[in-house]
């Protein structure tokens, strides 16, 4: 999804972060206490987040397959567990982050273009280029120049290969990472994804 006008919606690591334990908060289906009220206190949410999980296992809506937060949209790869589960899921952070950001900086309205885009995977060899493409994407508008530079997305996780619940996705059910062959694979196309962008910014120009 992106922002309206590609407004800047992400200005601080604070505003990344908001965002990324909202994507933890509500894969969850029911919810006892406000994001906004546990967030108040990092601590506080934490502690929450680690007994829900322990839990509330079978109670997901999705799992995180893989993400990149960019300053003006966001990509999500969304396994759904649940019926309507990621319509749901999307609605809330949506809109979590909507109200966030405009008591934040004091503004009404809309923060986001419209309803998100979604396409549906349905082959092993699409997701994997498909995660690649999301790894690439602050590499490729020049944000920084390697893509583990960037903390706001889940290639660090793809490279550690790790299953600890400190980690937001959950990929091991339906891709085989291997980190070393996978570094590869994804920084073999850095060159190829940025020319990809001149050429289709020179199209709509």
């Amino acid at each position: 999804n992106k922002s309206i006008a590609e407004y800047k919606i992400f200005n601080d690591s604070s505003d990344f972060s908001r965002l990324i334990e909202a994507l933890r908060y509500y894969q969850r289906e029911k919810k006892i206490l406000s994001f906004s009220h546990l967030n108040r206190s990092q601590k506080r949410l934490a502690r929450y987040l680690k007994n829900e999980r322990a839990i509330s296992k079978d109670r997901k809506l999705v799992e995180i397959i893989a993400y990149c937060l960019m300053p003006t949209h966001i990509h999500l790869i969304l396994k759904q567990l649940e019926d309507k589960g990621i319509s749901t899921f999307m609605s809330n952070i949506l809109n979590s982050y909507s109200r966030y950001f405009n008591i934040k900086h004091r503004r009404k309205g809309p923060l986001w273009e419209g309803r998100f885009k979604r396409i549906l995977v349905e082959s092993d060899e699409y997701l994997i280029h498909l995660t690649r493409y999301l790894h690439l994407n602050p590499v490729t508008a020049h944000l920084v120049d390697m893509p583990e530079k960037w903390l706001y997305c889940s290639y660090n996780e793809y490279l550690s290969n790790s299953s600890l619940d400190s980690c937001l996705c959950k990929y091991d059910d339906v891709l085989d990472i291997k980190p070393a062959s996978y570094k590869e694979f994804v920084e073999d196309r850095i060159s190829y994804q940025r020319e990809l962008a001149k050429i289709k910014n020179l199209l709509l120009e």
